[in-house]
């Protein structure tokens, strides 16, 4: 009797559960509401079985429980039974089947008119490329792909000038007008996931997926890899943004294409030494840092990071967190160059200055900050030289005393926090592991012995 009363609560409860609990799916954002009454009907036919079989084991429980001399009775078949479970079983697996079916229909046949939009994935980020005013996208190969060439753009083809490439993993997609995404992956297999969209695609290396999508609503949307692609996986974020066609219209207008970029002169060191004059006060003349000013070390650092981090502060991403106290020392310091080329040029006259490595101040445990830096190397790469194609810059040989004061920062939220700092906001993620300052030693110590 007990066991047949648990079966019934158990059947029950579930029901109950289904319906009461507040955990149900998020709200949706596109057309795919055929795919949330699909899971639906799925639901109602499980739900069903679950029930029906719960409740028949309870009641055979009770009936044919053990009874006082009591013998059972050996019935090798019922073709009448039979027959009943082939059709109901046919039914309920027909039921659940046939609108799948439908719904996928409709989801490999993009509209005509739908923008195209390519999605690059690689480990651990996100890259997107639009056609530009021809409305074609350019050609792309593996074999073209360099860090200067990221998405491999195949020079020689002319549709591909007017491409607009977007190495940030925002992208931005205009209200009620239907998108089909070109899904492909540079390295493993990953998956492209937008729980409020309703879309789920697998990114296969050699092949290209696609999705389409009608956007119903502005705002903005978490875009995650739902394929366990290696030790970064979990930070594999990216975000979508819902705007309005104007706003749309205007945000792409912003973008640069391929050839924009090409045609982009490098930073200019010898521009960029005066510039720098200010920034030596504190850095020193050949950008050994200073911890007495609490100014690390820069030389020696890929101009590409020290260009992206010097946008960040002038953009109000980094340095505007009430307890980043030496974060608001630099954002005024980087007002003072007024526009992308000004930045360019510091950063590559900082670039030329000799490479001379940081005295080291950080003590730990070697063996341990080992152990702790396999998930860093991923990125980082093995020596802590950095790794540009993973936007992971050099740690080994940099002020030791910078990067724990950065690590607790990540840690703490203090810095990655901002919407705009993508790549921030991962390596927070990542520094959740280092649960106090000793695991923070242990790896810079690990690091300094490289």
């Amino acid at each position: 009797m007990p066991i047949a009363i648990a079966l019934i609560i158990l059947s029950l409860g579930s029901v109950l559960f289904h319906f009461l609990s507040p955990w149900y799916f998020t709200p949706i954002a596109s057309n795919w509401a055929t795919i949330d009454t699909t899971i639906s009907i799925t639901f109602v036919v499980t739900g069903i079985v679950f029930v029906a079989v719960s409740l028949f084991m309870a009641l055979a429980v009770i009936r044919y429980r053990h009874r006082a001399g009591g013998r059972a009775a050996y019935q090798p078949e019922n073709k009448k039974l039979e027959w009943w479970l082939l059709v109901v079983t046919a039914g309920g697996v027909a039921a659940m089947l046939a609108p799948g079916l439908l719904v996928w229909a409709d989801v490999i046949h993009a509209p005509k008119d739908a923008q195209v939009v390519e999605v690059i994935a690689q480990q651990w980020h996100w890259g997107y490329r639009l056609p530009g005013k021809d409305g074609k996208l350019g050609t792309v190969h593996s074999r073209f792909v360099t860090d200067a060439n990221p998405f491999g753009m195949n020079v020689a083809d002319p549709h591909g000038a007017d491409d607009v490439l977007l190495a940030s993993p925002e992208l931005h997609v205009p209200l009620g007008q239907p998108v089909k995404l070109l899904l492909r992956s540079k390295d493993v297999l990953h998956n492209f996931s937008i729980a409020q969209i309703r879309v789920k695609m697998d990114m296969v290396p050699g092949l290209v997926t696609y999705v389409w999508f009608t956007p119903t609503r502005t705002g903005s949307f978490d875009l995650l890899c739902e394929e366990l692609c290696g030790i970064g996986h979990f930070a594999m974020r990216g975000r979508l943004v819902v705007d309005e066609p104007a706003a749309f219209q205007a945000w792409l207008n912003r973008q640069s294409t391929f050839a924009q970029m090409g045609a982009r002169a490098p930073g200019n060191a010898e521009a960029g030494k005066a510039a720098y004059a200010a920034c030596a006060a504190c850095h020193g003349a050949n950008g050994e840092g200073n911890v007495a000013l609490n100014a690390p070390r820069l030389n020696g650092q890929g101009a590409w990071y020290l260009e992206r981090q010097l946008r960040l502060f002038k953009e109000g991403a980094r340095g505007t967190h009430e307890k980043d106290v030496f974060g608001k020392m630099m954002a005024p310091m980087v007002a003072t160059l007024p526009d992308d080329t000004a930045i360019a040029n510091v950063s590559a006259y900082v670039a030329s200055l000799p490479d001379v490595p940081a005295a080291t101040t950080i003590k730990g445990d070697v063996n341990r900050g080992q152990q702790r830096y396999e998930t860093c190397a991923a990125c980082h790469g093995a020596k802590g030289d950095g790794i540009a194609a993973t936007n992971a810059p050099r740690l080994h040989g940099m002020s030791d005393w910078y990067m724990a004061r950065q690590l607790r920062n990540f840690r703490d939220g203090i810095r990655g926090a901002h919407a705009q700092d993508i790549y921030g906001g991962q390596m927070a993620l990542v520094a959740g592991m280092l649960v106090d300052d000793a695991a923070i030693g242990d790896i810079l110590a690990y690091i300094n012995s490289r």
